[in-house]
């Protein structure tokens, strides 16, 4: 799948995005979401950063895929999960 970049408006908290494209008069959907996982919320908040995202993704709806890990923060990580539908849908138009 070929990339672009779209910038987002800056909002806190979890972002939920639709976005519609047309391409080559073919409208395609894609569903996004920008969600902030908080180290506080870790196990062990105090240990390595990878291991904290790692433990919060393993408890994630498996129907979101990993997209996007945003420049960590001293409070939290923004991370963007893509629909797996839609994410899906793409593939099989680009094939």
């Amino acid at each position: 799948m070929s990339h672009i970049a779209i910038s987002i408006p800056t909002i806190s908290g979890k972002q939920d995005i639709e976005i519609q494209v047309t391409i080559n008069n073919e409208v395609q959907s894609l569903h996004y979401k920008v969600e902030l996982f908080y180290w506080d919320d870790c196990l062990n908040p105090t240990g390595r950063h990878t291991d904290c995202i790692s433990e919060m993704l393993s408890k994630h709806d498996p129907n979101w895929m990993v997209y996007y890990i945003g420049a960590p923060t001293e409070n939290f990580v923004p991370i963007t999960f893509v629909d797996r539908q839609s994410k899906e849908s793409m593939k099989v138009k680009n094939s």
